[in-house]
């Protein structure tokens, strides 16, 4: 009997199968007509980009996420560039939208913030760090919070006050890391970041909490299907925030009780003088919020520098004998070798702030940027539709070659004659642009700074296991990055 006969396969199976098939088709039919619908009945259809919406519900979500150990451009947007070019539509975690390779287009739409589009994230985003936040917030109420975190995180207080928290902080955890077999980087620099973040931003002392931190978030689920199901990192991601919500109850709760008049405050006390305003400009709702997402910023993305930097030097013994040459260099010039690095000493630091901007260039740690058109945009030939969104890719503007002379070689020296991206700029994306550039990447920098010049002038280090690094499209470390370090004899 042939296998293709209708009874190789149990009818008990094969309906459920047809029906749901069916069901998904119907209701991407739907989703289609309710969008065609939108774009208005009476008008002519606006000309999208070239491209393809995929898969009914799925879109072409699977084929973005794929892993890529290349720190090229990845194979999904390759393939759509040399196959459209660099502007072109699909659709992703069931949301359509227009992809930007283009630099003009980028531009542009950075240029028009607040105006022809606003800021938009994905559901799964939006639902793990609340709906409002420092990353969503716009116009003034943005302002208002970026001014409130400036306060404290801002460049008097990084010279005068977290220069020697961060100091003491490296100066344990290389300690501690040099008394171990071995230690997994992220993990490690993660608790070594949230040491001082955590003191700073909610009064938080990690030395004397058995409760680690770091363990709340889970980067995995900011962006996927928003499925709030067992094993899924969007529930890893649903429960830590809950978790991490209690956490910041108490305390906030407890210094509310024992509320004191104090000096120097960090930053949670701003966020309860906020709250007892007759008339707050943040209510509690967005003070958590706030307080969740500076955390989750704190320690992520200076976590995965630290950890790609490290991957960079490891491969370059050219790169961390210059890097060593200079921190050694300061070392000479200073009476006393063993004393505390100053203002003065860590601004003088120029090849580590090459090496810096380099490692975050190719790593592209933050891999999307997303915008909302909010009138129906004509550019290019093209109609970007009101409601649609338009995600930039900053590997496109990282890895252009017409910018950076062969893109994908891990070259810090390129960077002694590029100007430094002060605020970010068209060409360099990594801390964003313009009134959404990182509000932390100062203090961010002078972390991975402080964390280099203890490490290169004390100790050596190698890789034991792991650090193979993947794109999907975020940057990861699958099997961690494990390191050895022991003090330089």
């Amino acid at each position: 009997m042939s296998c293709f006969a209708d009874d190789c396969l149990p009818m008990a199976t094969t309906t459920p199968l047809v029906v749901i098939g069916i069901t998904l088709i119907l209701a991407w039919l739907l989703h289609r007509l309710l969008k065609w619908k939108s774009l208005g009945w009476q008008r002519c259809d606006p000309v999208l980009p070239p491209g393809s919406l995929g898969l009914p519900l799925l879109g072409e979500t699977l084929q973005f996420f794929s892993w890529s150990s290349s720190l090229d451009m990845s194979p999904f947007l390759k393939k759509r560039l040399q196959r459209y070019g660099p502007i072109f539509k699909t659709n992703l975690l069931g949301k359509d939208l227009i992809v930007s390779l283009d630099t003009e287009l980028n531009n542009y739409v950075t240029q028009q913030e607040e105006k022809a589009f606003q800021i938009w994230y994905p559901e799964s985003f939006m639902r793990i760090m609340g709906e409002n936040n420092i990353v969503s917030a716009s116009g003034s109420l943005h302002k208002y919070m970026r001014n409130m975190v400036l306060r404290v995180f801002g460049p008097e207080n990084l010279r005068l006050l977290l220069l020697k928290d961060v100091h003491s902080a490296v100066s344990m955890s290389l300690a501690s890391w040099a008394e171990k077999q071995s230690i997994e980087l992220k993990t490690a620099s993660a608790n070594m970041i949230l040491s001082v973040t955590a003191k700073w931003l909610i009064g938080y002392d990690t030395s004397a909490s058995s409760e680690e931190l770091w363990k709340f978030y889970d980067i995995r689920g900011l962006l996927a299907f928003p499925l709030n199901v067992p094993g899924t990192a969007f529930y890893r991601c649903v429960q830590g925030r809950k978790n991490l919500m209690k956490v910041l109850k108490q305390l906030i709760d407890g210094r509310r009780k024992n509320a004191k008049p104090l000096e120097r405050k960090n930053f949670v006390d701003l966020v309860i003088d906020e709250l007892k305003k007759e008339r707050p400009v943040l209510n509690e709702e967005v003070a958590f919020n706030l307080l969740f997402a500076l955390l989750f910023a704190s320690f992520e993305t200076t976590s995965s520098a630290i950890t790609v930097i490290l991957k960079f030097l490891t491969d370059n013994p050219k790169a961390l004998q210059e890097l060593t040459e200079e921190h050694e260099q300061i070392l000479k010039q200073r009476t006393d070798p063993n004393s505390e690095i100053t203002w003065d000493e860590y601004k003088s630091m120029k090849f580590t702030s090459c090496v810096i901007h380099e490692s975050l260039r190719l790593a592209n740690i933050a891999p999307v940027l997303f915008r909302k058109a909010k009138q129906d945009v004509q550019i290019k030939g093209y109609t970007i539709p009101e409601g649609w969104i338009v995600m930039i890719c900053p590997a496109a503007v990282h890895l252009n070659p017409t910018t950076y002379n062969h893109p994908i070689v891990f070259n810090p020296w390129r960077w002694k004659d590029i100007s430094e991206p002060v605020g970010g700029s068209n060409d360099f994306l990594a801390f964003g642009w313009g009134s959404r550039f990182c509000v932390g990447a100062d203090f961010a920098k002078l972390q991975i700074t402080i964390f280099l010049h203890y490490l290169t002038t004390k100790y050596r280090w190698k890789v034991v296991s792991g650090g193979n690094m993947v794109l999907s499209p975020g940057l990861a470390f699958p099997k961690g990055c494990h390191i050895e370090i022991a003090p330089k004899s």
